[in-house]
């Protein structure tokens, strides 16, 4: 009997042990986004709230991004682990001697876009020619200025804001617009896609893949198990997400009214599917997380023309892959 008891003794030490190093490998990481929540961002909110990144051993503080929290920022100053950056951010963060790397690039495709309307008669790049061109800030504007000397367009750039407004009025004649969002804005506000014209960088040469997972290389050297484990759970988190939309929608819709910010699920679902199509394109075998050397060198090499950085950075310090697959 007391052989009994002592057994039974050891076996719940040896079951407390357990739990208690299991407790003991769940490390805190903070992750923002570059924006507040949306569709754009669902495949990590959907893995946070399936206990994905703590299946994988973390325990995640999404921060949302936006106006007030600049993903840049807070990654620089090692206040966020990890965060999601245009690849042409990273590369200039890179060259300033920040040491940022891309451990998984998520989109493959460019969604950004110029549209206008074929009423304006502008169907081709040459009749772009003297027309008032809408244009965001800065970083928003290196693809468009690439494609305006591609074709030698003399353009009238005009400051816009990220509204459609000014384009619903005739006040440009071609506008920015993100095709998950703001293109799905003027079909929302009763445009048909056959009264516009629409020039996706990517199809004219200038592909620049835009939202990857980026770390600081010290946080990647001390710990790569937990880098690798973000990206994982961060992929699972997506392919979760294209396989169960429906169930994506809830959890976009619920962090959107937690931040007190208005939404439709018609608009969200939209960003979803365009997010399918720009992270695994049908016509592509390229696995997510990839960087493609051909996308990293024509996005720099951009970047250096245009004087935004001095010299290019080396591809295989830049992008550490954590995906689980080859480079």
């Amino acid at each position: 009997m007391r052989i009994g008891i002592i057994s039974c003794f050891f076996f719940f030490c040896i079951l407390a042990a357990e739990a208690g190093s299991e407790q003991t490998q769940l490390r805190n990481a903070s992750f923002i986004p570059q924006w507040v929540p949306q569709a754009q961002f669902a495949g990590y909110y959907l893995a946070d709230e399936l206990g994905l990144y703590r299946k994988h051993g973390i325990i995640l503080s999404i921060i949302p991004g936006g106006p007030d929290n600049s993903p840049s920022d807070l990654l620089k100053s090692g206040l966020a682990q990890f965060a999601t950056l245009w690849l042409s951010t990273g590369i200039q963060m890179r060259a300033e001697g920040i040491n940022v790397v891309n451990i998984s690039q998520i989109m493959q495709r460019s969604s950004l876009m110029l549209v206008a309307k074929k009423a304006s008669n502008i169907e081709t790049p040459d009749d772009m020619n003297g027309k008032k061109v809408g244009l965001w800030g800065p970083a928003f504007q290196i693809q468009p200025k690439a494609f305006f000397k591609k074709h030698n367009l003399d353009i009238r750039e005009i400051r816009q804001s990220f509204s459609v407004d000014l384009f619903l009025r005739d006040g440009v004649d071609v506008a920015s617009a993100m095709w998950y969002n703001e293109y799905h804005t003027l079909l929302n506000s009763g445009l048909n896609p056959d009264e516009l014209t629409t020039f996706f960088f990517h199809e004219y040469g200038l592909n620049f893949p835009e939202d990857g997972i980026y770390t600081l290389e010290e946080t990647l050297r001390k710990s790569p198990d937990l880098c690798r484990a973000f990206v994982e759970a961060s992929i699972e988190g997506w392919n979760y997400a294209f396989a169960h939309p429906e169930e994506a929608m809830a959890v976009v819709l619920k962090n959107l009214e937690k931040a007190h910010i208005p939404a439709t699920r018609v608009h969200q679902k939209w960003m979803l599917m365009r997010m399918k199509d720009l992270i695994v394109p049908a016509d592509s075998e390229t696995p997510i997380g990839t960087l493609l050397p051909q996308d990293y060198y024509r996005v720099a090499e951009i970047l250096k023309e245009n004087e935004l950085i001095s010299e290019i950075p080396d591809f295989k310090s830049f992008f550490q892959n954590c995906s689980g697959h080859g480079n």
